[in-house]
């Protein structure tokens, strides 16, 4: 239970409805209560008036009436009134499963890049979904059967002992073997509960991922390899849950045992009781209504049992991130200024996840309204200083400063909304063109629009589509070309017209033409702003101010292109590959 305490601060945002719930509750269970009175007073009376030689059956007839208008009565206000106690209970859990939701999502939001690198999306999913509804099953039926019970339990066992101490002793005598074998199988369904939850992650992990690589699948032809990979992991789910299943399977048979052991001792000790003249016949007949009153309360103890520990297993992969705070904290809500020289002083970074050393030592600085280029080879730390910039990752040695001002002092929000970031793949959401292009603002300025996708040269093309800007481009993009996607993706930048602009190796899928267009339209833009440009071709490059050439983390070379050609090292090298290359394709 004690993973559960993180949901008090909801019980107690909600506390007037469950305050309200529970009078609800009190309000039905005395209607439900006092109709085993009617049921007693009525047999007693019938068994009154046949043994008067006077009475006739109109008279029984009226008393039948009469207790029996009574029961339909107080049945009918318990069914309102129950009525009346979902509408609170259950909406309080419905309004607890909206906030968790959404606590989850920002979290979610908040968490550094290295958490999702721990961490699947499946998983992830399951967790504000699964998990979700299942802590809901314990904050709404658990609880108002929870609290239904015990003030059900105190009613009735009241009444009992009220009417007969030793009939109530032998009548409850079956419980407490109950509450023990509650104890001892709760612990059991806890465990394969978590199993469960785990094994159904797993699942979801593998489903998310075979839609996403769907087109790789088909590719290979590997459908029936991917199917056997998802069926095996079914079957052991279902096994999972068999083996859970077997477990509280025990309880029903073993609730109706005592409920039925009760009802014998009720009629046994009953009729000996009664036959010493110490309780009436009605007093029999009410008792059985109060054992079979407890039937479905003491039948659903296992059933919230497993209501609540499967909440707890939940709540528990909840909480192991719900209650963890990013690495990249925003230590500054006051506006920041952005605009100033970016000094990277003896920067290196290595992965906590992996343990390699991306970066080791760099010092360089990128002036206000400059440009720079970085270039080497895959791994060679490009990517991880563009993270470092828009503050994704934070060094592990090192610093890094805007000015006088050490990045981790700006605010966070500050800092990225001045940055126009291009990642690699240039993601896109599954939406119209127009939603994504203005992805970065509340507000959709249709002119805006057009002129960022001119610029990022994709204006014609957009128009050639049957639906314009209103297309659909599918998960990803799924609908576009490689080029397209990432042209797409330079326009969501062009519109959003930061103080700092990065490509990140964004324009790789376009023809050297587009590319000079973009770029020309870029080194527009970006006059007074700086740019970052990385990329693996020196045509891309070859224009920025300052180039960084980089390999295992370290600057190996650095200068204008003019200069690092002159030096005849790698980038050299590199740049006569390329040139007869591209003379080789125009041949």
């Amino acid at each position: 239970m004690k993973h559960l305490l993180y949901l008090n601060k909801f019980f107690w945002k909600y506390r007037t409805l469950l305050a309200i719930g529970s009078v609800f509750i009190i309000i039905s269970n005395v209607f439900a209560v006092e109709v085993a009175g009617f049921v007693r007073k009525a047999f007693d009376a019938v068994i009154l008036s046949t043994n008067k030689e006077n009475e006739t059956i109109t008279n029984t007839s009226k008393i039948l009436l009469k207790y029996g208008g009574l029961i339909i009565l107080f049945a009918l206000l318990k069914g309102i009134f129950m009525y009346f106690m979902r509408q609170t209970i259950i909406v309080m859990s419905r309004k607890i499963e909206y906030d968790l939701k959404n606590e989850i999502y920002q979290q979610y939001q908040s968490l550094s890049i290295s958490f999702y690198k721990k961490n699947k999306t499946g998983d992830l999913m399951n967790r504000i979904s699964e998990d979700v509804s299942r802590v809901r099953m314990y904050l709404g039926p658990a609880l108002m059967y929870a609290i239904n019970i015990v003030i059900l339990f105190f009613l009735v066992i009241s009444k009992m002992l009220s009417i007969s101490t030793t009939l109530t002793s032998y009548v409850l005598l079956p419980l407490p073997i109950l509450a023990i074998a509650v104890y001892f199988v709760s612990n059991n369904i806890n465990r394969k509960s978590e199993k469960v939850q785990e094994q159904l992650s797993t699942i979801t992990t593998i489903a998310q991922e075979t839609f996403s690589g769907v087109k790789i699948i088909k590719a290979f032809s590997n459908e029936k390899n991917v199917f056997q990979v998802f069926f095996n992991s079914c079957k052991q789910y279902t096994k999972r849950q068999l083996q859970l299943v077997k477990i509280e399977a025990l309880f029903f048979p073993l609730i109706i045992t005592m409920i039925g052991t009760s009802t014998v001792l009720t009629v046994y000790i009953g009729g000996i009781e009664s036959f010493k003249g110490k309780i009436s016949t009605g007093n029999i007949a009410e008792f059985i209504i109060y054992v079979n009153m407890l039937a479905w309360p003491v039948a659903s103890i296992g059933w919230i049992t497993s209501l609540v520990q499967r909440a707890a297993a939940s709540q528990e992969r909840i909480n192991s991130f719900l209650l963890l705070t990013t690495d990249i904290q925003n230590k500054n809500t006051e506006h920041t200024p952005i605009q100033s020289d970016i000094t990277f002083n003896n920067v290196s970074l290595t992965y906590e996840d992996t343990e390699i050393q991306a970066l080791q030592n760099l010092n360089f600085t990128l002036k206000s309204g400059k440009s720079i280029g970085l270039f080497g080879k895959t791994g060679s730390g490009k990517s991880t200083i563009a993270n470092l910039v828009c503050r994704l990752y934070d060094c592990t040695d090192g610093n890094i400063q805007f000015g006088n001002r050490n990045i981790k002092d700006l605010n966070l929000n500050d800092l990225r909304t001045s940055i126009g970031y291009i990642p690699q793949d240039g993601y896109l959401f599954s939406g119209t063109i127009k939603e994504n292009i203005a992805f970065a603002s509340d507000r959709i300025y249709e002119n805006k629009i057009i002129e960022a996708a001119n610029k990022a040269d994709i204006l014609d093309e957009i128009n050639n589509f049957k639906n314009g800007f209103e297309t659909i481009i599918g998960e990803r993009g799924v609908q576009l070309s490689g080029g397209q996607r990432q042209r797409l993706a330079i326009a969501r930048t062009f519109y959003k017209n930061p103080d700092i602009f990065i490509f990140d190796d964004c324009l790789s899928a376009i023809d050297t033409t587009k590319e000079q267009k973009i770029l020309k339209h870029l080194k527009k833009e970006s006059k007074n702003k700086s740019s970052i440009i990385i990329s693996h071709r020196i045509s891309t490059i070859k224009d920025v101010d300052q180039i960084i050439v980089l390999e295992d983390g370290k600057i190996t070379e650095i200068g204008s292109h003019d200069e690092l050609l002159a030096s005849k090292g790698f980038y050299f090298q590199m740049n006569q590959i390329q040139t007869k290359a591209n003379k080789e394709d125009v041949i």
